[in-house]
């Protein structure tokens, strides 16, 4: 009898040594949590998963939530049978299109209690599948059509052709957890993604000045955290109502550093709240030299606003058009172009300070005399927003 099987392989796991199960528990976590809602059955054997038992009409979903698994590096569609050579036969053939082309069979055989080897199993359904395809020909080197064979220890074998590369990276939650300072453009859900495909649980932060932004750009943003859900897990989205604090920074700073001392704001609130909620790094969309915010003067005096926190900034070293093209493969690129502004847009000044001075920068914030209090307000207004992904 043969049924279909998703095979599943993980990558960067294989380096990890005697810490790999713990590596390997997360995977399998996330893994099963993305398969909620559907009927099937997971199974693990050493170093390979694979979904079994479910319904054939299913599997270009299933399929698509696990290219959504970071630490998964590839899978396959198979054919599982018991492990019988005529059967063997029969399974290739099956991955044999009736066109002309070269091929090759190549066996991985761990029960090491058959008869035959790989090179001899390999070699006898080749001949099968010549005897039944005319137009075949046999190329060892660079075959057009490569048809594998996995024969298992327990009576069992897996027939398959190609794979389909998944989201790669580490596990969600072997890295600990990241305040994502989130906006309605292109760069910070792209950050968020890439740090949670390195490994780091995802919260984000975001500021909102009503009614200078409106419902629609924070719905965005919410529509964007969402979205990111779906490769990171739950998300925890902190808003922040921004407005009091950025008419405090329009009436007493110089326009030209209003963009910095905002930033500064910002980080600083945000490393507060990220303190209180036990994530261990700020996680920011900044692109060097990207804006006048993103110079190295700049970012060396919006670091100076963070106290104890790293900050990373995965996006650092990109250009637009890498950051844009992420987007559009993970789904953000059209939610951010919508033209709806977040509180970066507003009481914006016709020249910011390109290479602001950190002594010139603590001295305009320093004119607001009760900014400490603006802050305190902002974090205990804060709203918070669970997100979940949707199935």
């Amino acid at each position: 009898m043969k049924t279909k099987v998703i095979l599943l392989r993980y990558g960067e796991i294989f380096l990890k040594g005697r810490n790999k199960s713990y590596f390997e528990k997360l995977l399998i976590d996330n893994i099963k949590d993305k398969l909620q809602g559907i009927d099937c059955e997971f199974v693990r054997t050493q170093n390979r998963y694979y979904i079994e038992n479910y319904d054939e009409k299913l599997t270009d979903e299933i399929v698509r939530r696990m290219k959504q698994v970071f630490g998964l590096h590839s899978l396959s569609i198979a054919t599982k049978v018991k492990t019988d050579y005529d059967l063997l036969n029969e399974a290739a053939l099956d991955y044999a299109p009736d066109v002309n082309t070269t091929f090759r069979i190549t066996v991985n055989r761990a029960d090491k209690s058959l008869d035959k080897n790989s090179a001899e199993i390999g070699a006898d359904v080749g001949a099968y599948v010549l005897k039944h395809r005319k137009g075949y020909k046999v190329d060892l080197h660079r075959p057009k059509l490569e048809i594998k064979i996995d024969i298992r220890e327990k009576g069992y074998s897996y027939v398959f052709c190609g794979s389909e590369e998944c989201a790669q990276g580490m596990p969600v939650g072997c890295s600990g957890k990241g305040m994502l300072l989130l906006s309605g453009g292109f760069d910070s859900p792209v950050a968020g993604y890439r740090m949670a495909r390195r490994g780091m649980q995802i919260c984000a932060i975001h500021y909102h000045s009503f009614p200078y932004t409106s419902e629609q750009a924070k719905q965005k943003v919410v529509d964007l955290a969402r979205i990111l859900t779906q490769y990171a897990g739950n998300i925890k989205l902190f808003v922040v109502p921004f407005t009091q604090i950025q008419f405090a920074i329009h009436e007493k700073c110089r326009a030209d550093y209003m963009i910095t001392i905002m930033r500064r704001i910002m980080i600083d609130i945000a490393e507060r709240v990220a303190e209180s909620n036990n994530c261990g790094a700020l996680i920011t969309g900044e692109s060097l030299g990207q804006v006048a915010s993103q110079t190295l003067q700049s970012l060396t005096v919006t670091n100076d606003a963070v106290e104890k926190l790293p900050v990373f900034r995965p996006l650092i070293g990109m250009d637009k058009y890498e950051i844009m093209k992420t987007a559009e493969e993970i789904g953000t690129y059209k939610l951010s172009e919508l033209p709806y502004q977040d509180c970066c847009t507003v009481f914006l000044p016709k020249n910011p300070v390109i290479k602001p001075s950190l002594e010139i920068a603590k001295k305009e914030q320093d004119k607001i005399d009760d900014l400490e209090t603006l802050i305190s307000d902002a974090i205990n207004g804060i709203e918070v927003i669970d997100l979940k992904p949707e199935r």
